[in-house]
């Protein structure tokens, strides 16, 4: 159920993916990431060029950023940036308490900031330029008022230092700037007020001084220490963690910010004095304010997320008018991805309600290992909070958010990760005395059944509350219409009195088109994104009240990447051995025949998910009918490169019932691999001794595995993956336990523990600077060492000043250029094994390519 829907990092703990606010278009996370004019030639010992069909795809145009307005009347769009330099890139970063901190500007670390700024009015269709922007923009965040005569907006400046809040009044469509100085080390660093006449702001504090030095003389040695408990408290491999309590002054002189209002002429009105504040939201009645903020002891074991925090109430003025709880450090957690901390936890204002707090409190210690039936509590208190808390809802799963109508309408979202068990529940928060009604339960990722997020709209305050009809009978759901056929996204109306569902929109063939805005309180105006796998995807405003109306196009953005225009795409469909089946997208270069040209070398590109049922592992994804997006980051630029490219073909690892998933790791990795290179090599496409397997962060690791244990590729390519279990002994991706807990599991899942058998060339490439929680640099080091120190074929490319997801173009150009060299190489141009001691090219064919896995 997608309001449940979870994403897990490398080897982070799954997180709730809420609706998104913003349109955008796929891949956009990764392309936003920004072009700068780079040599044409490079030192063979530097930075290198890729041939320039592949610098063509990393220079193509890219679509804007999109938000509409509250009224949804109107659309600002942003345009997306290229990417910036390799000296962009390499300004000073500090690292603290699992931060980014650009000093310079007192913001957080990011080098991808939006160029222009325009308004599109949907009636019409007609686009508009903003008058009196900031050379260069560099748009950070972006935010309509409440009544839609303003829109604010963060310029953070890296080259000057500045940290703006700029306006745009809307009619006149002209810019100025507001206030300068704001901090936005921890959020966004403002929020409007509810009459759109004020806006709360984090500011830098006056007079602070210099920062303290970063290596300050010692002071006395860091000294750690744990106590004996019978509890086992998790702790995840976090990175960028504070060092010594010089680092924790300074991070202190960073995070501590000014709460304060400014009017629309930019008066500026100072609340309180100076705190570590991480958040700031006015209520819906713009009379308080909800802060949290960071208190000591620090640690040097868990980031900011986890440290001491105060959650209180404050007027606007800044003055304190009632403490919701004190939170102490959390230095670990207990074994699961359903544990969470005790306490007051995702807190937030309802939205519906003048000022009315709701959080969830865990009922069983935050143990999922405890046997009870009620796990989490929600919680509700009303200003002026004189009354104590009460009870909104008992829950027998993890609290998962909510969606605010009205007094007597509201959702309630639980999920469990164990076994992917989701709820929804519909309340009346302002009745006590109504019990909730079960509105949807599933799997979350049971995708055939999801029905969707429930839609909703801005009220006059600025808050997002459920759209019903203007009868109130009635809500709306939008959902990605998972099937048999593929995604096919649709828009729903759901009758609350007889819980029926009413069809309003489904994509249809040719085109994926997604809902994005309901227009009004009956449906029937609808604004879609559509795509073609020819056409990119382009906003079109639809009439459901007339079936024969055609849509209208509002924007037109052209191919950008024509050259490729013609490349053909099938999503395909087979099964591995044990039954399970799985699905993935075809690519073939334009113009290829293979009854004519004969099979091609081909790359597949892959990441591993985590099943509890095979029915689900065997469910459709993705559509046939998505647009060919050739992005720098995927394998697709190969295709102009005259490779066969197999995308996202499923790898699945399933655990029914009481058995874990990983327990059989290799044996479902190795054999869904498998089932794919038969498939490819069945229709033709593709040659057996020419196929090279690839994969970023958890697909490295996937990577690394099928060299080890299989004979089926010819050469992998793994970008930041981490290889080495005992490295990440609390837990890693979905798995639960703990290296103690499931110690045959950990080292049969290593690769690095195979390292003597990886006998086909392996090119590792890494960041330097790698953030993501487990896939520190050390991984991609130690492997590539041992593979060295036993006679194997490996390459190791560490790029500078680089993160999890690389950033700069110079970086970008390199990896492409090293994956381009290796595949042709070692795939492409790939020698017949000859010696003795290789594995015949016969022997390699047969299914017995893969290796029995370790016990």
């Amino acid at each position: 159920m997608n309001p449940l829907a979870r994403r897990t990092g490398h080897d982070g703990r799954s997180s709730l993916k809420p609706l998104s606010r913003v349109l955008s278009w796929p891949g956009l996370l990764l392309l936003l990431l920004p072009l700068a004019a780079t040599a044409q030639t490079a030192p063979a010992s530097g930075y290198q060029l890729p041939p320039k069909a592949l610098q063509a795809i990393v220079d193509a145009p890219r679509p804007p950023q999109m938000f509409t307005s509250p009224k949804r009347d109107r659309v600002a769009l942003v345009q997306t940036p290229s990417l910036p330099s390799i000296e962009v890139v390499a300004q000073p970063e500090l690292k603290l308490a699992g931060l980014r901190i650009h000093p310079r500007t007192r913001a957080q670390s990011r080098f991808a900031f939006g160029t222009g700024l325009s308004l599109l009015d949907i009636a019409s269709g007609k686009t508009s330029n903003v008058e009196g922007l900031p050379a260069p923009l560099s748009l950070a965040t972006l935010e309509w008022s409440p009544d839609q005569r303003w829109i604010a907006f963060n310029r953070v400046d890296s080259a000057s230092g500045a940290n703006e809040l700029w306006l745009v009044e809307v009619e006149q469509r002209r810019a100025h700037k507001l206030v300068s100085g704001l901090n936005t080390v921890s959020g966004r660093g403002y929020a409007w007020m509810p009459d759109s006449r004020r806006l709360l702001v984090q500011l830098q504090p006056e007079g602070q001084g210099e920062a303290p030095p970063m290596n300050a003389t010692p002071t006395g040695p860091a000294v750690q220490e744990t106590e004996i408990s019978a509890t086992v408290r998790q702790i995840r491999t976090y990175q960028d963690l504070l060092r010594n309590e010089s680092d924790a002054r300074v991070f202190e002189y960073y995070l501590r910010s000014q709460l304060a209002t400014v009017d629309l002429a930019g008066a500026v009105v100072r609340a309180g004095a100076p705190q570590l504040y991480l958040a700031a939201t006015p209520s819906p009645d713009g009379r308080h304010v909800l802060a949290t903020r960071v208190e000591r002891p620090f640690s040097y074991q868990v980031p900011v997320s986890m440290f001491g925090h105060r959650i209180e109430v404050l007027a606007p003025d800044g003055k304190f008018e009632h403490e919701i709880a004190r939170l102490p450090l959390v230095d670990g957690l207990p074994t699961g991805n359903d544990a969470v901390p005790t306490g007051v936890r995702e807190i937030a204002w309802r939205g519906d309600a003048p000022a009315t707090l709701v959080w969830a409190e865990a009922q069983d210690g935050g143990d999922p290992a405890r046997k009870t039936d009620i796990r989490d509590a929600v919680m509700m208190q009303a200003a002026p909070f004189e009354r104590p808390p009460q009870t909104l809802m008992r829950l027998g799963a993890r609290y998962a958010g909510a969606h605010w109508g009205r007094g007597d309408l509201a959702l309630v979202d639980e999920f469990w990760w164990k076994t992917r068990q989701t709820r929804q529940w519909r309340i009346a928060p302002d009745h006590g005395d109504r019990a909730p009604e079960l509105v949807f339960e599933g799997l979350s990722e049971d995708r055939y059944n999801d029905p969707g997020e429930p839609v909703s709209t801005r009220d006059a305050n600025g808050q997002r509350r459920l759209l019903t009809t203007a009868d109130g009978a009635s809500l709306f759901y939008i959902g990605q219409g998972a099937s048999p056929e593929g995604d096919r996204p649709f828009l729903d109306r759901y009758d609350l009195a007889d819980k029926q569902r009413t069809r309003l929109f489904h994509s249809q063939a040719p085109y994926y088109e997604a809902p994005q805005v309901v227009l009004d309180d009956q449906g029937k105006r609808l604004l879609t994104l559509r795509e073609a796998p020819t056409e990119p995807g382009n906003l079109y405003l639809r009439d459901l009240s007339a079936s024969a109306a055609v849509p209208v196009a509002l924007t037109r953005f052209a191919h950008p990447t024509p050259q490729l225009k013609d490349i053909k795409k099938e999503q395909i469909r087979y099964s591995r051995a044990d039954g399970v089946a799985l699905t993935a997208d075809l690519y073939l270069p334009p113009g290829f025949d293979a009854k004519r040209d004969g099979p091609l070398p081909l790359l597949m590109y892959a990441y591993p998910a985590e099943f509890k049922s095979a029915a689900a592992a065997s469910q459709v994804t993705g559509s046939p009918y998505r647009f060919n997006a050739v992005s720098f980051w995927g394998p697709l630029p190969y295709l102009a490169m005259g490779y066969a490219v197999l995308d996202n073909p499923s790898m699945p690892i399933v655990g029914e019932g009481e058995r874990e998933p990983n327990d059989t790791y290799i044996e479902q990795l190795t054999s869904s691999a498998q089932a794919a290179v038969d498939e490819v090599v069945r229709r033709g496409v593709a040659d057996r001794e020419r196929i090279a397997v690839s994969g970023h962060s958890y697909g490295a690791f996937m990577t690394a595995n099928l060299l080890a244990h299989t004979r089926l590729f010819k050469a992998g390519i793994a970008r930041s993956g981490a290889y080495n279990r005992t490295l990440t002994p609390f837990g890693f991706q979905a798995e639960e336990r703990n290296y103690w807990q499931a110690e045959s599991t950990y080292q049969a899942m290593s690769p690095f523990n195979y390292a003597d058998k990886i006998k086909d060339p392996l090119l590792l490439i890494h960041g330097e600077q790698d953030n993501n929680s487990g896939t520190f640099p050390i991984q991609s080091e130690r492997l590539f060492a041992a593979i060295k120190g036993l006679g194997g074929k490996a390459r190791l490319v560490m790029l500078p000043n680089e993160s999890h997801g690389y950033r700069a173009r110079e970086s970008i150009l390199h990896m492409l250029a090293e994956t381009n060299r290796w595949l042709d190489q070692y795939v492409k141009n790939a020698k017949p094994e000859a010696s003795a001691s290789a594995k015949p090219a016969q022997k390699r064919a047969a299914k017995g390519a893969v290796k029995p896995a370790a016990k």
